[in-house]
């Protein structure tokens, strides 16, 4: 029966990791809000508790009816009251119904179908998730879900009519937590080599698959005030750059577009069919001759677009060459460049690009900087204050670039930057942040300029993108995330052209991520690589790889040998020289991990021994305890010279013994151990102890 336990309880935490793991895989691509989050773990805690025998809850199905019952009018509550969306209320109500399966979950067929509800939602979580989380998630499934159905049929197998299961000890948990651990581990190693290794016949198929998980799409084409802001929340990381040649020392822009109307809430740009530029072997040129003469600082660099769902190029700078795996790419009439097949994630791309010096335009057109554009100066109905404020503000300046900054400087001086705006929800958000909050986050400091600067006849548009990131030094690649979506201003100076303007308070426009150390940067680093080669994985990475592994075993062939050895030399003067002065300590550490190693088991053993003596003897003694005690009495009688055999019964051992007082005693001891071990009487545990005592001090017994 113990057996049948063990694998019993194996089977049950395998079946609480299996849905830990599904769980886990839902809760990293963000389908889980806090509610159904909450009941879920609440499920699984209960569950465990009950497996560890902590608890004894146990909901019956027909309780379970009652509350799915109850839960429907709950449903259609948060449909109309909270959630105010069927499908959010349906999540809500089946993770309900889910969180009570777990609970009132019997051994046998609940355990299956609770089994398929787990492997429902790593396929859900596959489906919608991109990131390298997922995996983590799907090694864990793959691990209790061996070790579910490798306990599952030994189950099987001990409860058929008449098997005979030979009882392990209490090692068989052990045992199969190691077996599931390999032959996980060999799944994995040997799906991951396949993958590499079969060839490829869909592109980036994953990523075809997986829909946006943030609003970036709408941000790059049009921006409603408060928008942002819940942009900012998130630290998904969509953009990453890779600088060649020295990194710039200040901190960028990447310009995604400039939207140029406005209707009070929303900036927005009309249909535009662009000029398309074809790139010839994928390069494009974007810069006028004239151009390419400017002296200043260019940069090099590569981007990757993460899970934007957009067809926006986010570039840093006046860009003069771009290099991208695409026939054409657009350029709007604000400025802006797009794929136009569709949504680029996932799109590497590379940039030449001049920064301007001061206040030049972070990317431009190219066109010409004579005259006043025709565009960016209409305005919808406003309130009058704004236009007082703004003349109020640039009076006596004649300038443009002056009356900019002006309007600039007083934004950043006289309002306060906050992450959720309280003026998101007023009937003109734009004057209550002006007149009455005075704070907000960049969206209404980029409105606020904008708009002033058309009050006093001077174009400007709001312009998206993204403004900082942080530099990870293990991979190599700046992160730019959500965190840092940002929007400024360009207004247009005649003979300059487009200039660029940021009114938002500088310490607002960058947020580094919290707790960013060396761990989040190796993690970071290997979400990189996920990125790059799993889900970019296509033909092209294959044959770069192969190409890759075929230089360096020609490179390991001409210069392998002198190369290996001094690296050994190397290697060999660094361990004499850690030798010298932790040698010793090593040694040492070595001998006690040793002696632990060999000794441990029996010292657990013995320290087991004794404990369950000292149990048995106080009369809390098991029917397995007997054989303890009969043990030791063995031992007692073999120092002197009455040894069992093993074909003898306790009890013709004992009547064999010659008559005297010992072997009365031993006589009661095997009685009161009969007892113990067949009858289970726990008192039979306390007359053992008494019994070996006296045997051991009975006149020519001696004792250990």
């Amino acid at each position: 029966m113990g057996a049948v336990v063990a694998v019993e309880r194996f089977s049950e935490l395998s079946l609480v990791g299996l849905l830990g793991s599904g769980l886990l895989a839902l809760a990293s691509c963000g389908l889980l809000d806090r509610i159904s989050l909450g009941l879920s773990v609440a499920g699984l805690v209960l569950r465990t508790m009950r497996v560890s025998g902590l608890v004894e809850l146990r909901l019956r199905w027909r309780q379970v009816a009652v509350l799915a019952v109850a839960s429907m009018a709950l449903g259609l509550a948060d449909w109309v009251l909270l959630s105010k969306a069927w499908t959010a209320s349906a999540i809500h109500l089946g993770f309900f119904l889910a969180s009570a399966a777990m609970v009132a979950a019997r051994p046998g067929r609940d355990q299956g179908w609770l089994a398929l509800g787990a492997l429902v939602a790593l396929l859900a979580a596959s489906w919608w998730s991109t990131h390298l989380y997922f995996v983590g998630a799907l090694a864990a499934f793959l691990l209790f879900g061996v070790a579910a159905f490798a306990s599952a049929e030994l189950r099987r197998s001990a409860g058929r009519p008449g098997q005979v299961v030979r009882p392990p000890g209490r090692r068989l948990s052990w045992r199969l937590a190691v077996l599931s651990v390999l032959v996980a581990a060999g799944i994995l190693l040997l799906t991951g080599v396949l993958f590499f290794v079969l060839p490829r016949t869909a592109q980036v198929a994953f990523r075809r698959l997986a829909p946006d998980r943030f609003p970036a799409p709408s941000f790059s084409e049009q921006v409603t005030l408060g928008q942002l802001s819940r942009l900012r929340r998130h630290e998904a990381p969509l953009l990453r750059v890779r600088f060649y040649g020295e990194r710039p020392s200040r901190s960028l822009r990447w310009r995604g577009n400039a939207l140029e109307q406005f209707d009070g809430r929303r900036w927005w740009n009309p249909p535009d069919p662009g000029e398309r530029l074809a790139a010839p072997e994928g390069m494009v040129k974007l810069a006028e001759n004239r151009q390419l003469w400017r002296t200043g600082q260019r940069i090099l660099y590569e981007v990757r677009l993460g899970n934007l769902g957009s067809d926006t190029l986010y570039l840093a700078g006046t860009p003069e060459f771009l290099r991208i795996n695409a026939p054409a790419v657009v350029r709007t009439a604000s400025g802006g460049y797009r794929l136009g097949t569709g949504a680029a994630q996932g799109l590497r791309y590379g940039a030449y690009t001049f920064l301007e010096p001061g206040r030049g335009p972070e990317a431009g057109s190219g066109g010409p900087v004579a005259g006043t554009p025709s565009c960016c100066l209409e305005l919808p109905r406003l309130d009058p204050r704004i236009g007082e404020l703004a003349r109020q503000v640039t009076a006596g300046l004649n300038l443009t670039e002056a009356r900019a900054e002006a309007l600039e400087q007083h934004l950043q001086r006289h309002y306060a930057y906050r992450g959720k705006s309280v003026s998101d929800r007023a009937a003109d958000p734009l004057a209550d942040f002006l007149f009455r909050s005075r704070q907000g986050h960049c969206e209404y400091f980029a409105s606020a300029l904008a708009v002033m600067l058309r009050l006093v006849g001077i174009p400007a548009r709001v312009v998206t993108g993204f403004h900082g990131g942080v530099f990870n030094p293990v991979s190599g690649w700046e992160v730019i995330r959500a965190s840092d979506a940002h929007s400024w201003v360009e207004a247009w100076a005649p003979g300059r052209g487009w200039m660029s303007f940021d009114p938002t308070p500088p310490r607002s426009v960058r947020a580094e991520p919290p707790a960013w150390t060396r761990l989040n940067w190796y993690l970071d680093a290997a979400e990189t690589f996920w990125d790059e080669w799993v889900l970019s994985y296509d033909l092209s990475r294959q044959l770069f790889l192969a190409a890759k592994m075929e230089s360096s075993s020609r490179d390991l062939s001409a210069h392998g040998m002198d190369h290996l050895r001094a690296r050994a030399a190397q290697l060999l003067v660094s361990v004499s020289g850690w030798g010298s002065r932790y040698g010793l300590a090593a040694l040492a550490g070595l001998v006690l991990a040793a002696a632990a190693l060999l000794a441990g088991p029996r010292i657990r053993a013995h320290l087991r021994r004794q404990r369950r003596l000292r149990q048995a003897a106080r009369g809390a003694g098991q029917p397995s305890d007997a054989t303890l005690w009969y043990e030791r009495m063995l031992s007692t009688l073999k120092k002197r010279g009455f040894q069992k055999p093993a074909w003898q019964t306790p009890a013709e051992f004992a009547r064999l013994l010659p008559a005297s007082s010992l072997a009365s005693l031993v006589d009661e001891f095997t009685r009161a151990y009969n007892e113990l071990r067949f009858a289970g009487r726990p008192s039979a545990a306390a007359r053992l102890a008494i019994l070996l005592a006296r045997i051991r001090e009975a006149p020519g017994a001696g004792g250990p």
